[in-house]
């Protein structure tokens, strides 16, 4: 990827996800930052965009659908991945009603978050 290095926001509130995710995400050569409270998160994209945001479901405070759709409406541009461990049918309806660019059932595995990131950063740049 030429140029400037494609932000990626982390979202989950089991802080081994975000873990495992930074470092897999950044050899891969994103900027990556992760949160595992979805208020700080909620904070910090009222002041920083990010290209690609990855969002668990069930959180504290605020939920993933909440978040995506906050995220969408600030940045309309940027790619909102959904992980979750409570996949039905119904969530995962609704987050592509409201934009999601892919919904990841737990437990994954890394080589397929990587693969999806790399889809929507494709996309981001139009090398899809």
């Amino acid at each position: 990827m030429a140029g400037q290095k494609l932000k990626v926001m982390v979202l989950d509130d089991e802080p081994i996800v975000c873990k495992r995710l930074q470092p897999s995400l950044e050899k891969l050569g994103f900027a990556v930052t992760t949160f595992t409270r979805s208020l700080e998160a909620l904070e910090d994209i009222e002041k920083n965009q990010y290209d690609i945001v990855i969002t668990d479901l069930k959180m504290k405070d605020i939920d993933g659908i909440r978040f995506l759709e906050e995220v969408k409406k600030r940045y309309p541009r940027s790619e909102v991945i959904v992980i979750t461990g409570f996949a039905t049918l119904d969530t995962a309806k609704e987050s592509f009603k409201k934009g999601v660019f892919d919904f990841i059932a737990k437990p994954f595995k890394l080589s397929e978050i990587q693969e999806v990131v790399l889809k929507a950063a494709a996309k981001i740049t139009g090398e899809a």
